[in-house]
Order: C-alpha cells, then structure tokens, then sequence
C-alpha cells in the first residue's frame, strides 16, 4: 500500500488516499499515516476514490480515527467514496458513524 503523506507542515487537511483493496496488511499503512496526522494535529481527509474492496480492519482504523479527531476537535472527512467502498460502509452499518448517510433522491 503506497499512501501518499502529506508534507508533515502542511497547514491544511492531511490527504490520506486509500487503496483499491483495504486488506488487514494495507490497514497497518494506514494506521501508521493516521497516527502521524493525529500527532501533527492535522485535520484528516480520506480519498476512498480507488477503493475497490474495504475490509473490517480498514473500517475499524477509519471509526478510531474519526473518534480522534472528533475527541481533539480536528475535522476529519472522508471524500470521493467510491461505490464499493460506500456499499461495504453501508452493507455494514457504518454510514452514520462515518457520515456516509446516503441522501435520498428528490421525488
């Protein structure tokens, strides 16, 4: 899994894009970036552009996360949710807690 950091000074949001597969090996990536982004107090936004799978670890990470930044005061988005990557957050009950609530289309 090659996340591409954020300059470690970067006075913006920390972009941490996810791999099209989140296995367990990728979460362990993912934590390591999350954990730099929590440390420099940056706000944290996830491009879930690529993802083509997600596993349970990778959410798990992204809940932790989210929790964190909310806990420091730091936003935290996730952006681009590719349709698998919404899917899985959805299939698992996940959609409220990462703020991916699906809007309901106009009648």
């Amino acid at each position: 899994m090659n996340l591409p950091p954020s300059p470690p000074d970067a006075a913006g949001p920390r972009v941490i894009a996810l791999p099209p597969n989140g296995t367990t090996v990728a979460a362990e990536e993912l934590h390591v970036h999350l954990v730099l982004a929590s440390d420099a107090g940056s706000p944290v936004r996830i491009d879930a552009s690529a993802v083509d799978s997600v596993g349970q670890a990778v959410l798990q990470l992204l809940l932790a996360a989210k929790a964190d930044a909310e806990a420091s005061g730091r936003p935290f988005a996730i952006s681009n949710p590719s349709p698998p990557f919404r899917d899985r957050v959805e299939r698992c009950g996940l959609g409220e807690a990462l703020d991916l609530v699906r809007e309901e289309e106009p009648a």
